[in-house]
């Protein structure tokens, strides 16, 4: 796929997020009020937040797209690992507002909600689970991070939909029968939100932070990169590999060994070829190569550096 048939895949999804979520959080928000459901209301302010999330992602995903400069030689793909971030951080935030506001319920007089927070419900569960799966899979595809990121954070709504679900019904349960304590199954599905979202926030959160912090590729991932190189006749060895993500593409630093009688000349010539063979692959942007002699001790010199 092209980088720029990429981003305007990744674009657009952002912005299906931002719209759905706008008018999820308008629904739920009213029939939250309308339905007398603490747990819908949190629901709602979940989708609030979703909102900022998706924008964060739209922002991360243009940022991401600029091409290297002076400043940025590695390109700006770690702006959707921070787009990321900032999206489990807004996460975070809401799981405890939302466990902040279920908790401060239990100390006023409760009354059950009515059927539309139900019906409001049932229709979230439904779009958002629809979005994340779109989300979900066109991350994938395009190995981009933030829409990953901002993909489960539509299935944390949609788990806290379900929670709501549960404490609304419960609710309206014991306020049909007169079962006095099952009306607090709408606040307590609050707290339960509270919790899901929080757990998700931080996963996501330090998942991010990882991929952020220049870490290199695992050494079973990078093995199709050993294998390009490997099929060169001229290289004599690998003597270092390693492979860094900047967001949605990788750089490649190598170091690779060469007949130490090779003139200059070949040298760079096969280093060359190296670098044309592995940029051939899908999700390398970069490839940094060092010459080294050759010897049965595999002993490194200075070497040639080719960019």
């Amino acid at each position: 796929m092209k980088p720029e048939d990429r981003f305007k895949k990744a674009e657009f999804a952002a912005m299906v997020g931002v719209i759905g979520n706008i008018v999820l959080a308008i629904i739920k928000w009213g029939a939250g009020i309308l339905g007398n459901s603490r747990a819908l209301i949190a629901d709602a302010v979940h989708s609030a937040s979703d909102v900022a999330g998706s924008l964060a992602v739209f922002i991360g995903l243009r940022a991401a797209k600029q091409p290297p400069d002076r400043d940025h030689p590695y390109g700006h793909g770690k702006a959707e690992s921070i787009a990321a971030i900032i999206v489990a951080v807004l996460l975070f935030l809401v799981g405890v507002e939302i466990g902040k506001s279920s908790i401060e319920s239990f100390f006023h007089p409760l009354s059950p909600p009515t059927a539309i927070a139900i019906y409001a419900v049932i229709f979230s569960i439904i779009v958002k689970e629809a979005m994340f799966r779109y989300k979900y899979r066109l991350g994938k595809r395009i190995n981009s991070d933030a829409l990953i990121v901002n993909a489960y954070e539509h299935r944390s709504d949609v788990f806290s939909s379900i929670a709501a679900l549960i404490g609304v019904s419960a609710s309206i349960i014991g306020g049909k029968y007169d079962v006095g304590w099952l009306i607090y199954a709408d606040p307590v599905a609050g707290i339960f939100v509270a919790l899901l979202v929080l757990r998700m926030a931080w996963k996501l959160g330090a998942e991010s932070i990882h991929n952020t912090l220049d870490h290199v590729m695992h050494e079973e991932d990078i093995l199709p990169f050993r294998k390009v190189v490997e099929s060169v006749p001229e290289v004599k060895a690998i003597n270092e590999l390693h492979a860094r993500e900047h967001g949605h593409y990788v750089i490649i630093d190598l170091k690779i060994s060469v007949d130490p009688y090779m003139t200059v000349e070949d040298g760079h010539r096969v280093g060359k070829i190296v670098k044309e063979k592995l940029l051939e692959e899908s999700n390398v942007n970069d490839v940094f190569i060092h010459i080294n002699p050759y010897n049965s001790t595999n002993e490194e010199d200075e070497g040639i550096d080719l960019s």
